[in-house]
Order: structure tokens, then C-alpha cells, then sequence
């Protein structure tokens, strides 16, 4: 960056606030006081005065009620209840087996220090149990999310593109 006031960029007040990369209005600053990014002062192309800014009109999308149409379907029920069926008892126990590895790590840690096998002691099992519980979650989820959700959900999908004329993002 140039110089400013005497200040190399890497100084503080070094930075240029003219830089052609700085939107001074996703800042926050200037909007509603007529500061110097109203008045174009730091050189940014502001609009001439008499050209009013566009305004987006204010109306409904029309797939609005389509979407929530097939938000009141059974079949998109069918498929978030079997989503929060396997996920909620999962996390549940998942944070359940977690905090007993903490608390077992903080209050007994004698028993955590008692040796299984060579250097292996019942943290470090407990540990890498950890990483395979997690690892068979995953799986589990993966394989949930195949077998009883996403037919059902694909064929939501399908059914919602033909009603909206192929225009589903």
C-alpha cells in the first residue's frame, strides 16, 4: 500500500481507506451520519445526486407456497422424524460417553492411571475410544442417512423441481 500521512502501510493508520477493494458501506460506517463515504471523499464512484438507487421490489417468491407445502407433507415429516430418530438418541449418548471420559479423567484419576497393558493405561484406551466411537458414529450416520432417508428425501426433491418448473436451488 502507499504511504499515508507520513505512515508506511504497515504502521497503524498506515491503511488506505481508499483502496478500490473496501466497501465502506458492509463497514457499517457512514450510513446513516452522511460521513466522507456518503459524500465520495476517500475516492470511491459514488452515484450522481440526481440518480435515485434502485429499489428491489417488495414481493412474495413464488415458490413460497410450494415450499411450504411440501414442508406440511407427510413424506418431508417422515423423513425429519427419522433424522431426529437416529440423531438425537446418537448425540445423546455420544455427549453422555464424553463427559463420563472427562469426569472419570478429573475425579478418579487413579483409575485412569491404572496400567492394561504395557504402557497402555485405561485413559489412553478410554481415549482412543473416543476416536473410534466417533468414527463409528459417522459410519452409522452415513449408512442411516442411505437406508431410510435419502430415497425419500431425493423423491421430495424430484417432486418439488416439477412443481416449481425446475427451478429448485
Amino acid at each position: 500500500m502507499d504511504k499515508q500521512d507520513g505512515h508506511s502501510a504497515g504502521e497503524p493508520g498506515g491503511v488506505r481507506l481508499d483502496d478500490p477493494w473496501y466497501d465502506a458501506l458492509t463497514s457499517g460506517w457512514g450510513e446513516l451520519d452522511g460521513g466522507a463515504e456518503a459524500t465520495g471523499e476517500w475516492g470511491r464512484r459514488q452515484p450522481p445526486p440526481s440518480a435515485p438507487l434502485p429499489v428491489p421490489e417488495q414481493r412474495p417468491a413464488p415458490h413460497d407456497e410450494i415450499y411450504l407445502a411440501v414442508q406440511r407433507s407427510a413424506a418431508f415429516q417422515e423423513v425429519r422424524r427419522r433424522y431426529r430418530r437416529f440423531v438425537l438418541p446418537g448425540t445423546a449418548v455420544f455427549l453422555a460417553w464424553y463427559l463420563a471420559y472427562v469426569i472419570a479423567a478429573t475425579a478418579a484419576p487413579g483409575l485412569m492411571a491404572h496400567r492394561v497393558v504395557g504402557a497402555l493405561n485405561v485413559a489412553m484406551l478410554a481415549g482412543l475410544g473416543q476416536f473410534a466411537t466417533t468414527f463409528l458414529l459417522t459410519w452409522a450416520y452415513a449408512r442411516h442417512a442411505r437406508l431410510r432417508r435419502d430415497s425419500a428425501a431425493l423423491d421430495i426433491r424430484w417432486e418439488t423441481q416439477e412443481l416449481t418448473g425446475g427451478n429448485v436451488r
